[in-house]
């Protein structure tokens, strides 16, 4: 996990497989390496394994130049894993779209309706990220498809390796489309590449025109902004024209979406920007 915001002093990711049959846990040693473990059964429970010596943790204890180059390894192996991933989805000719916000931003609504509006065309599976709680991901498995809680503890963001775990228990068919919807965050998640096609941010019109210029990092690394909750538009002070301007400021490659997934405006560009996405193979 990242060494600058502390999460990874006791975060350990749980995998939930919806239908209560599976749980992963990851866990990480002293000498950087990772396993998992799964079990078999109809409740929740976490394993709590301190490894009070771990890279990371040594890392956060020690001089800021060490810090910083443990970071730097922790983030090449995370890259490392990515292209794996990238590799996977190629082969298959998966749409990987890795969904990223601040919390609140309707991340979970937009999925939803995004879902409902393609399942009968194309298989969906999903990755639900959170640091507690199944909440979203059982409003997901009730539009009726496959869907694994990634419950991240302390930490911040989802990594390629926990993603990789995840597509081994998916299994998802060739030529179908994986939504990932990451830890609600405007920083970390920028920073770990997932092997995704593309990032996808999502702004809600709450949350002011300025959150491009001041977590440029997440919207230099999007190629898709999705400005959302337009339909509150009349009851606010948000110069939408002002948000776009900042977005295209840090990015001027960034493809931006104005959506409501309540009134179902602006949805129809999105799903035919997926669906051109499908046919168009990386």
């Amino acid at each position: 996990m990242c060494t600058t915001c502390g999460c990874s002093d006791d975060a350990q990711m749980r995998l939930t497989k919806l239908d209560g049959s599976t749980h992963s846990h990851e866990h990480t040693h002293a000498d950087g390496s990772t396993h998992s473990h799964e079990h078999a059964h109809e409740h929740e429970h976490e394993h709590e394994h301190k490894h009070e010596n771990s890279a990371e943790s040594v890392g956060l204890r020690q001089a800021p130049d060490k810090s910083i180059q443990i970071e730097q390894d922790i983030l090449f192996k995370n890259n490392l894993k990515a292209d794996e991933n990238r590799r996977y989805f190629h082969e298959r000719s998966i749409l990987a779209l890795n969904l990223v916000s601040a919390p609140g931003s309707g991340k979970t609504t937009l999925l939803e309706k995004t879902i409902l509006a393609l399942k009968n065309k194309v298989v969906i599976n999903v990755l639900e990220g959170d640091q507690e709680t199944a909440n979203d991901a059982q409003r997901i498995r009730a539009t009726g498809i496959d869907v694994i809680q990634i419950n991240t503890g302390a930490g911040c963001h989802l990594e390629s390796k926990i993603v990789s775990t995840g597509l081994k228990q998916l299994n998802p068919e060739n030529g179908s489309i994986l939504f990932i919807e990451n830890v609600g965050n405007l920083v970390c998640p920028a920073l770990f590449d997932l092997g995704e096609r593309s990032k996808v941010a999502i702004l809600s019109v709450t949350e002011g025109e300025d959150k491009p210029l001041k977590y440029p990092h997440m919207f230099k690394a999007a190629s898709i902004l999705i400005l959302s909750k337009i339909d509150l538009l009349p009851y606010l002070k948000f110069d939408i024209d002002l948000c776009i301007k900042n977005a295209l400021i840090v990015n001027p490659e960034i493809r931006i979406i104005k959506v409501s997934a309540l009134s179902g405006e602006g949805l129809s560009e999105w799903i035919q920007l997926i669906e051109a996405m499908l046919q168009k193979p990386l």
